[in-house]
């Protein structure tokens, strides 16, 4: 078994050059590495695993942070208040333009949430569950689409369903009121993040596994077959914040070569899994732990105590502007050894650049004009 799975890996790696996970792009151009991210204003104390931000046409931030929203105000976003409290981690936020907060809320689906606390929920699409939404976007009719990561697992578990190679995302669309759900697309690679064009014509959406980002024109309540945009990205894709002249891409992790070997490697995976604690699998994470026993101690990572920022990263941040082709504009990164790892989401608001560090639980601000 293991001679045969490693010939099939070799007749495809001759025979379709560069189309194997390994191909990982270098950090240049637009992304080569630097240390942005780690000069933006950390936004009051830290948070327990803050997940997506928007902006309410209040002004105000709206953050979830585990069963719970967040309504931040003021000048440099210092005032917080409990705006919603659910029975489980509440993820990806929207605004819609009726002025109800959407909430993705893990293992139980998507919820409008009104100004005076009334709530409207969709709990399945199709006779399915709705247990892994990741994100969700308003049409310019009042349509909504979400995005279902997995069918398998909920959103904290979201490093098996990498591990174990699967392709069970779905995205979703339903009337403004939160009824007629139906299935557009099926079988994704993690769908993660999802925007609507700044002229309303497409629907742009990331696939976290297959490191990607594509894009499909909106016809109502349906969508036309989506065209990749970006692909081959270096890392892999959370959600999708709207720029002025674009999108900002965050990148929870970055993809590197012993992980994509992992992952060519069934039978020394499907061991690991089942004889190591998830956290010292050979995975992306949001946040290095520091353990003892955690991957890669013994690759050099370290001179004289101090993390080398050029060492294979076990974490990493980063944020990328791209413009409306995809391209990548610029980057912002807290590398190997930085303070603010794990992006999930960024959002652009009066006051500057928010940017959501869910690994090291803290919201950051990137002043609007600021130099960096």
């Amino acid at each position: 078994m293991v001679f045969l799975t490693q010939l099939l890996r070799d007749v495809r790696q001759t025979m379709f050059r560069g189309t194997e996970q390994h191909a990982i792009p270098p950090l240049d151009g637009a992304f080569s590495p630097n240390d942005r991210l780690d000069t933006c204003l950390p936004i009051g104390d830290p948070l327990l695993y803050p997940d997506d931000v928007v902006e309410g046409g209040d002004g105000a931030l709206y953050v979830s942070v585990g069963p719970q929203v967040l309504r931040l105000a003021g000048d440099g976003y210092v005032e917080r208040s409990v705006f919603a409290r659910f029975d489980h981690d509440a993820g990806g936020l929207a605004v819609h333009p009726d002025g109800r907060l959407l909430v993705c809320v893990a293992g139980r689906g998507l919820v409008a949430v009104d100004t005076a606390g009334r709530q409207t929920w969709l709990n399945q699409a199709e006779d399915r569950p709705l247990r892994c939404l990741t994100s969700a976007a308003v049409a310019a009719d009042g349509a909504i689409f979400v995005s279902e990561g997995s069918s398998r697992y909920e959103p904290d578990n979201w490093c098996r369903d990498l591990m174990e190679k699967s392709r069970s995302g779905r995205l979703v669309v339903c009337g403004p009121g939160l009824d007629a759900a139906k299935v557009l697309l099926r079988g994704l690679s993690y769908p993660y993040g999802l925007a609507v064009s700044a002229d309303r014509r497409y629907l742009w959406f990331t696939e976290s596994w297959a490191h990607r980002v594509s894009r499909a024109e909106i016809d109502g309540q349906a969508i036309a077959t989506p065209n990749p945009v970006v692909g081959n990205l270096p890392g892999y894709p959370a959600r999708l914040g709207r720029a002025i002249d674009g999108f900002w891409l965050s990148l929870f992790a970055v993809r590197t070569h012993l992980i994509e070997f992992v992952l060519r490697e069934d039978d020394y995976r499907y061991e690991m899994m089942r004889t190591i604690p998830p956290s010292l699998w050979i995975a992306p994470t949001l946040a290095a732990s520091g353990h003892v026993l955690e991957p890669m101690q013994s690759g050099s990572v370290k001179a004289l105590g101090i993390h080398k920022p050029w060492a294979p990263p076990r974490s990493y941040g980063l944020v990328a502007r791209i413009d409306d082709g995809g391209e990548a504009q610029e980057s912002l990164h807290s590398r190997v050894g930085g303070a603010y790892h794990g992006i999930t989401a960024a959002c652009e608001t009066a006051q500057g650049l928010v940017i959501v560090s869910k690994g090291t639980g803290r919201l950051l601000l990137r002043k609007s004009g600021a130099q960096t």
